[in-house]
């Protein structure tokens, strides 16, 4: 019997919404909640969150075997061997280059195998093949208490045998302009792609993200906050300094809070360093909700069991204990 684990995609049709540092921030907080964690990287594009863990080494390598290799039924080695450990404890398979490849290489193998076996492309299974990877061949449910995918934007073969595989989406939005998803679009993107897969799609939650403090802002939060379609557990605030400090720390919010990381000009030089950062109550607001997020998804979409109880050990600072809080009501920090 399948143990009880959470499988999720973080997914945006449009940037600007913390995607790939939410799903470091949720990664990351799942392993502080006491689980074992691996995160896939499937975004091709620099700045992704091969990046910002710093792992992928060879990710411009043509040569090294890769997560495509393996998707292909092609790879150089085991597929063991593809997993790097972060700094914070999380296991990640990195980004390829050969991401950006992957439905040419696709086509391909799709020709010759309809090809050798007889059958129509429109019967070939273009969209299981990661699905049949991680749980069938190499069984990850045996291994982790939790795998996420952070992937590519684009409404292709990537995207969707990402969501095949985990079933499951966490959508942050934009509280306004160019792109926003209003609560008509965002069921119907999520009805849209179960039809094309032929699954049902369970969307665990809708996060409001880098909201602002004005009258728009706020009036796009209480829409997706006052709907019975979706959950929406917690809003994040405008926290570009904190978001954009993880690139420097090369982890989560949490390890950039903790470790002070700090990004300043000095002999006309920018640059980044550990224990220059202050303690603001707003930053130490937006660990809280991130923890409330990773402990919705972790409790209420998933049923797993978790420690509810963060400690901050901040360095030069003191201690800092937050506990998740499933019955408050959803706030964004000033």
């Amino acid at each position: 019997m399948r143990k009880r684990m959470i499988t999720t995609v973080v997914y945006a049709e449009s940037g600007g919404t913390y995607k790939t540092t939410m799903t470091a921030n949720l990664a990351v907080g799942f392993k502080r909640m006491g689980l074992d964690v691996l995160v896939i990287d499937l975004d091709p594009q620099t700045g992704n969150l091969t990046s910002l863990f710093d792992v992928g080494k060879n990710r411009g390598d043509p040569e090294a075997d890769n997560l495509v290799k393996h998707i292909l039924e092609m790879p150089d080695g085991d597929f063991d061997n593809l997993i790097e450990t972060s700094e914070e404890g999380v296991d990640i398979i990195p980004s390829h280059d050969m991401l950006g490849d992957f439905t040419s290489n696709l086509e391909q193998k799709i020709s010759y195998e309809t090809g050798m076996k007889g059958i129509s492309r429109d019967e070939y299974p273009r969209f299981e093949l990661l699905y049949n990877l991680l749980w069938e061949q190499e069984q990850l449910n045996e291994e982790y208490d939790a795998v996420l995918i952070d992937p590519n934007a684009r409404a292709e073969d990537l995207l969707y045998n990402a969501i095949y595989a985990l079933r499951t989406l966490v959508a942050p939005v934009k509280p306004a302009g160019k792109g926003s998803l209003s609560l008509d679009g965002l069921e119907e993107m999520v009805g849209n792609m179960g039809t094309a897969l032929d699954i049902e799609i369970g969307l665990s939650c809708v996060v409001p993200s880098g909201v602002g403090q004005t009258n728009a802002h706020r009036q796009y939060r209480d829409q997706f906050e006052n709907t019975d379609a979706f959950a929406t557990p917690v809003s994040i605030g405008s926290r570009e300094s904190l978001m954009d400090a993880m690139w420097e720390a090369r982890g989560s919010a949490f390890k950039v809070v903790e470790e002070r990381w700090k990004t300043y000009e000095e002999d006309e030089e920018m640059v980044s360093k550990k224990g220059e950062r202050r303690v603001p109550d707003r930053e130490l607001e937006t660990l809280d909700k991130l923890w409330q997020l990773a402990g919705f998804i972790a409790t209420e979409t998933f049923d797993v069991d978790v420690d509810d109880k963060l400690v901050l050990d901040i360095d030069d600072y003191g201690t800092e204990t937050m506990q998740f809080d499933l019955t408050a009501k959803p706030e964004v920090a000033d």
